[in-house]
């Protein structure tokens, strides 16, 4: 293959996915961009930046399943989206064998949430906010209490997978989900980067060279695991 039809590679990865492989004698790892507002089953606007699960999924196998790549690193700065689609990037992420580290900029919202811990290892930045609020519906609500039950049950989905794969108890994680005092006429809590450390929801405060040397560290840690099985 030769320069051009990388280059040509690489453009349409960054078009559609917002991401690219990235190369050198440490290992290569993908870097694929959650930004803007997940879109679920429903077409969001064409004004509205999003991230359309349909792209992200499969990309996501293909890292899990190509040899070449020996990791991954996912960037946040999303409002948040639909809950099932960002739901389903967060339980592939956490599911794969390679490693993964995740590196919040700007803000991780809402459902991007589950998205940031979903990953080994996971950064924010000092000046990154997330939002963590009840779930929120929009349309027709039927004001019964199967309904009522039908949210709850989501919601306990969106707290068992980030206190499964945080630091964060239980108990503060509803406590800030349900705070009164912290939003103007809303309810739940905003975090700053080094809140989100403390809170035990993200592992690290640091940029792009922190995630990126972690994942290093990590893919190094993999092969040389690898290499000891095949040795015994």
């Amino acid at each position: 293959m030769d320069n051009n039809e990388n280059t040509n590679e690489e453009y349409e990865a960054i078009k559609d996915l917002g991401g690219i492989e990235i190369r050198n004698s440490q290992g290569r790892f993908f870097c694929i961009s959650i930004v803007g507002q997940i879109e679920g089953h429903s077409v969001l606007p064409p004004q509205t930046k999003t991230t359309k699960y349909e792209h992200i999924l499969p990309k996501l196998v293909s890292v899990e399943e190509d040899e070449r790549i020996d990791g991954l690193m996912v960037i946040l700065n999303t409002v948040g989206g639909d809950i099932e689609a960002g739901l389903a990037i967060a339980e592939v992420i956490a599911s794969m064998t390679k490693p993964t580290v995740s590196l919040v900029l700007g803000g991780g919202h809402s459902i991007g949430v589950p998205l940031a811990v979903s990953a080994d290892c996971s950064f924010i930045v000092p000046s990154a906010t997330m939002t963590i609020h009840p779930v929120r519906m929009s349309g027709t609500i039927i004001g019964v209490p199967q309904m009522f039950d039908y949210l709850y049950k989501i919601q306990e989905r969106i707290i068992n997978f980030v206190v499964s794969h945080s630091d964060i108890e239980r108990e503060k994680f509803s406590s800030l989900l349900m705070e009164t005092d912290e939003i103007a006429n809303d309810v739940g809590t905003i975090l700053f980067g080094e809140e989100a450390v403390k809170s035990g929801l993200i592992d690290n405060v640091g940029g792009i060279s922190d995630a990126a040397a972690t994942l290093y560290k990590m893919i190094k840690e993999r092969k040389n695991s690898k290499n000891s099985a095949k040795n015994q």
